[in-house]
């Protein structure tokens, strides 16, 4: 068993709350000598104080949370490494959650995190949460910033990219280069992030008078998989199209996927984009044309906004939208160059 606080005082030969306040750098009232008595039995003994047990003296532990849904898809390796790299800036720490978009593991990984006296928690919320979560933060009296995906209720702070706009730049680029029949495949519908970048595909298609076509929009939930069996369902069905717009990169790799393996040409018979330009999209065949969000400042504003709360400061911007870019790559063809399949 290691040395205790109590441990070091008796061999001190002074008072706990002696210890205490040399150890929280608050040594007013204790003598230089005694101090540097203190230091030396706990250098002795390699005595690391728990910056949990401090905290709750301090109301200060320097460490803060990041819950993240699914920390297999390499959209959000961006965000940690940002969120990383401001935490430092402002000496703070970081405790990662992967919640592997369960609620119970999410609700669990808050209290396990309120129980650690994080001072706030970085949020980015499970598929299906309809924000039942997030009023556990409110309950807890916790500081908060949603991060990705925003939240539907008032006066939550949050980082985001806006979602309609990335996604109506990546359609108006399909429709100037001659596209006019454009499939879609969808997140879930319950999600605001889902729900934005669908409003910028028909906006976008509004916008050239292009009817909207319901039944080539298909919903999927942001994985591989469902990428592979959104696009079975739209090359199985009595439908035409000459592209297909992803509302995310792993979408769009499953489905490029089936592709290939029907031996239909991208981007020769069917144009198809991704969404969040992962990695991995640069090295896909054909290499995938998407929409780039800044995930690395995402992470880092997020945490910049957290401090804010924490430090309770006045008149920051609560609400963050960042813009996102068009990436061209090779899978999208002019359409006096496709071959109807």
């Amino acid at each position: 068993m290691g040395i205790t606080i109590k441990d070091i005082a008796k061999e001190a030969s002074v008072s706990i709350a002696t210890v205490s306040r040399v150890i929280n750098n608050k040594s007013q009232g204790v003598g230089k000598e005694t101090r540097k008595k203190i230091l030396s039995i706990m250098e002795k003994y390699n005595y690391v104080p728990s910056s949990v047990a401090r905290g709750l003296v301090t109301k200060k532990t320097n460490i803060i949370g990041l819950i993240l849904p699914d920390i297999n898809n390499p959209f959000f390796p961006g965000i940690v490494r940002g969120a990383e790299d401001a935490a430092n800036k402002y000496g703070y720490n970081i405790i990662l959650c992967n919640t592997d978009d369960n609620e119970k593991r999410e609700r669990t990984y808050i209290q396990i995190l309120k129980e650690k006296c994080v001072e706030g928690i970085l949020y980015t919320s499970i598929l299906n949460n309809k924000n039942k979560n997030v009023k556990l933060f409110y309950q807890h009296n916790i500081p908060f910033v949603s991060l990705d995906r925003s939240v539907d209720m008032k006066n939550v702070p949050f980082v985001c990219t806006n979602g309609e706009i990335g996604m109506h730049k990546i359609v108006e680029y399909l429709v100037q280069n001659g596209h006019a029949e454009i499939a879609y495949i969808s997140g879930e519908k319950q999600i605001e992030t889902s729900y934005s970048r669908l409003q910028g595909y028909k906006k976008a298609l509004n916008k050239f008078g292009i009817p909207i076509n319901e039944k080539i929009i298909k919903y999927g939930d942001y994985k591989i998989n469902s990428g592979r069996a959104c696009i079975r369902e739209l090359l199985d069905s009595n439908e035409t199209f000459t592209a297909v717009a992803c509302e995310n990169d792993l979408m769009a790799i499953g489905a490029l996927e089936v592709l290939n393996n029907r031996n239909i040409k991208v981007p020769q018979q069917i144009s198809i984009t991704g969404y969040d330009n992962i990695f991995l999209t640069n090295v896909t065949f054909p290499k995938l044309t998407t929409i780039a969000q800044p995930t690395y400042d995402m992470g880092y504003k997020a945490v910049e906004l957290l401090m804010s709360i924490i430090n309770k400061e006045e008149n920051y911007k609560k609400q963050i939208v960042l813009e996102p870019d068009l990436v061209i790559r090779d899978s999208v063809f002019k359409q006096k160059d496709f071959h109807y399949i």
